[in-house]
């Protein structure tokens, strides 16, 4: 247990008497700002909340996209958002966001409440997003709004809005709640201008990301007639006693007609079981989580939508790893999430960095001849989320076995342009490790330039 003390001048005046607000962690960060910074944020911007829908404003055939706190916190594109319908944007007075807007987590767990994220730069203007009550909307009056969502990306403000945000467990924080957060803005305007060119460097990157996994997906839809694939869910259907003694399954789920129709589908084409193009197909190790451990470790929460979260790898220790050959990745692995509610998410691991596999995550090793970023987008796409479906187990949660998926049923296309395919989703990768590594450079300026205004 930490233990501190607060003097009564630093009571004096507050509105909190909770012990909490005034941790060491807060408290070194709010000194400093206080006595460099001039600007409180709601003199400076313009924090706008959305507006609380309900549960069922969301899904179905809506076309305008919504941000939710989750897409904040794990930074997902609007693409990722969720849907709701003209009707209820206006029924509950919406507010459209435009470009370069800044969204803002106003409630979750720490370190999640004051997390940022520019949604999109380079989008179509005419695209409609939209966001809910626990995320506020960030626009700048007078000062460059690149210059500050490098700003409000800084652990410093962040630590602050979480600081002054109530709640023990789960923080809230409201507008009239933030009077007392600072915004640094530097005096030589040629810091701003320099930090600018560095976030716009970054949405850029993060655009092209986004462009090469865009290019990549409808090139694969392309080649396989994807886009022409369609189904209907019928009221009832059947299967054959033969059908179940081949499977070995009951469950009426693993019968769905789309899922015949979708090997139907690709019948027109060369296609292969999983189990006759891999030379490695298992499950990794519970691993030995050493904080600072030499090698890294990939467990499912590292498995994103389209690639490993490679900044927020867990670590063991040499010893480990060493005895845990079964659990080693290579290059070029495919790495599926085998457990919960992402079940089938598939990654193909780009570094040569010793690593290994985590109890839930499935190593996938094909033989040479198949480009295994190709094939990762393939178990990206309806047909491996179809046969995911088909032959996932359980019901409060989903399994995904290696033997499930050696029964996967995959096209094997033109080897050129499975390499074709296959350099988009890595070039992508490189483009959002690019991206992150300039807003990393960003934030880094500003709090070395704050770190200098406090110093000087």
């Amino acid at each position: 247990m930490i233990s501190f003390t607060v003097g009564l001048s630093e009571v004096e005046g507050r509105f909190r008497l909770d012990p909490d607000y005034y941790q060491p962690k807060y408290r070194n960060v709010t000194a400093p700002l206080q006595n460099i910074c001039s600007s409180r944020i709601l003199d400076e911007c313009i924090v706008t909340l959305g507006p609380a829908y309900s549960s069922k404003s969301f899904g179905g055939n809506g076309n305008i996209r919504i941000a939710k706190i989750g897409d904040i916190t794990n930074k997902r594109l609007p693409d990722a958002w969720e849907n709701i319908s003209a009707r209820e944007f206006n029924k509950f007075g919406s507010v459209k966001l435009d470009k370069d807007d800044i969204l803002l987590t106003m409630t979750g767990d720490p370190p999640d409440v004051g997390k940022v994220f520019i949604p999109y730069n380079s989008f179509e203007e005419d695209n409609l997003l939209a966001f809910n009550q626990r995320v506020a909307r960030i626009k700048a009056k007078k000062i460059d709004q690149h210059y500050l969502y490098a700003y409000l990306s800084t652990e410093k403000f962040r630590l602050r809005i979480e600081q002054v945000a109530l709640g023990i467990r789960q923080r809230n924080i409201s507008v009239p709640d933030m009077r007392s957060t600072y915004v640094f803005v530097p005096k030589d305007t040629r810091h701003i201008d320099e930090i600018t060119r560095l976030i716009k460097r970054h949405l850029k990157s993060r655009q092209e990301s986004q462009n090469h996994l865009l290019d990549a997906n409808s090139m694969l839809e392309f080649e396989l007639r994807l886009d022409n694939f369609t189904f209907e869910m019928p009221i009832g259907y059947s299967a054959n006693f033969s059908e179940l003694e081949t499977s070995l399954r009951s469950d009426a789920q693993h019968y769905q007609p789309r899922f015949k129709k979708l090997i139907n589908h690709l019948s027109c084409y060369q296609t292969s079981s999983v189990r006759d193009i891999r030379a490695y197909n298992r499950r990794g190790l519970q691993p030995i989580y050493v904080d600072n451990g030499e090698v890294d470790v990939i467990n499912s929460q590292h498995l994103g939508p389209k690639h490993i979260d490679y900044s927020g790898l867990q670590k063991t220790s040499s010893a480990s790893f060493s005895a845990a050959l079964v659990a080693h990745i290579r290059r070029d692995d495919l790495l599926i999430y085998t457990t919960g509610a992402y079940v089938g998410r598939t990654n193909i691991y780009l570094s040569d960095a010793p690593a290994m596999a985590s109890n839930h995550v499935n190593i996938l090793r094909l033989r040479p001849g198949i480009d295994a970023a190709y094939m990762a987008l393939v178990f990206q796409s309806i047909i491996g989320q179809f046969q995911t479906q088909k032959h996932a187990r359980g019901s409060a949660q989903a399994e995904l076995y290696p033997n499930d998926i050696d029964r996967f049923i995959v096209p094997l296309i033109d080897e050129a342009k499975q390499k074709e395919i296959g350099d988009l989703l890595r070039e992508s990768l490189v483009k959002q490790q690019e991206s992150k590594r300039l807003l990393e450079q960003a934030k880094t300026r500003v709090e070395q330039l704050i770190e200098e205004a406090a110093q000087s």
